[in-house]
């Protein structure tokens, strides 16, 4: 059987580019680790660059190389050694979900918690099936009617991960809305922003989501530049900002870079309503919406 040139997944990226910062970090050349290992130089190379796979038995010995014998790290890399290949659901979807939106999504499948702040829109994990659809057709300006049904299906499918997941706790998301968001009408459909209001009040409900309003007479706060995700993992992975703008989004890494976003959510929590008052809010215009 031929060999298959291993598809550099997001998760193989990154198993990659932490066995060459350990590598770096433990003064070990590329050639001095291959030659432990038994392998050619290339083939260490290709693992680093996520062009070949790294099978999970061999996680352990390639990390003791590098003098890493902390048996989470062991074990959250083997993991991911494990799922480097493995495709995600929306793969089903083909290039209707572009690359940078399945990297989004391998990231958002992995992560322990989001911390969201978004301006203008409900947050995608927080909406319902016809808000998703409204937003995509108006924002994704390129997309046919077929693939802006297909998107919300999508956006409703990532859902899954508030409440189930195999083995694992539901994902925690803390999100401040601004109340602008919350005001929007839709032309032909006057129940659908009530029905999104709805929604937001039923999620508060679940213990693993926080859910703020940046009031209209709020003070000034790093949001009012834009909607951005922190998106955070288990030890050792770094923590990933994901910026958005109307050709997709991007993501910021960095531990410095990082920060100031980490401090940017700070300053936009303590600006927003109490999550109380959130509540209270959505309440009360859900009230007027019905009128």
């Amino acid at each position: 059987m031929p060999n298959v040139r291993a598809i550099p997944t997001l998760r193989r990226r990154r198993l990659g580019q932490a066995l060459r910062r350990y590598r770096n970090e433990a003064g070990v050349t590329l050639h001095s680790a291959a030659s432990a290992m038994g392998w050619d130089e290339s083939k260490m190379s290709r693992i680093e660059t996520a062009l070949a796979r790294l099978l999970p038995p061999d996680v352990a010995k390639v990390l003791a190389l590098y003098g890493i014998t902390d048996p989470e790290v062991i074990a959250a890399l083997g993991g991911l050694a494990k799922d480097a290949g493995k495709q995600g659901w929306w793969q089903a979807y083909g290039d209707i979900v572009i690359l940078n939106y399945k990297d989004y999504l391998t990231l958002e499948t992995d992560a322990e918690s989001v911390h969201i702040f978004t301006p203008g829109l409900v947050p995608g994990l927080l909406q319902t099936g016809a808000y998703a659809r409204e937003i995509i057709a108006a924002t994704d300006i390129t997309r046919t009617p077929e693939e802006v049904i297909a998107l919300a299906e999508v956006r409703k499918m990532r859902q899954a991960i508030l409440t189930a997941r195999v083995e694992e706790r539901p994902l925690k998301l803390w999100a401040v809305i601004h109340e602008a968001a919350l005001h929007q009408r839709f032309a032909g459909q006057p129940y659908l922003m009530r029905q999104q209001l709805r929604h937001l009040l039923d999620m508060t409900d679940l213990p693993n989501i926080t859910i703020q309003v940046m009031p209209l007479a709020g003070t000034p706060h790093p949001g009012m530049l834009g909607l951005f995700e922190i998106l955070r993992f288990p030890h050792p992975w770094p923590t990933v900002v994901n910026l958005e703008n109307i050709r997709g989004g991007y993501f910021v890494e960095g531990t410095e870079d990082v920060k100031v976003f980490e401090t940017a959510f700070e300053r936009v929590v303590a600006a927003a309503l109490s999550v109380d008052d959130s509540r209270q809010l959505i309440k009360t215009l859900l009230e007027r919406n019905r009128k």
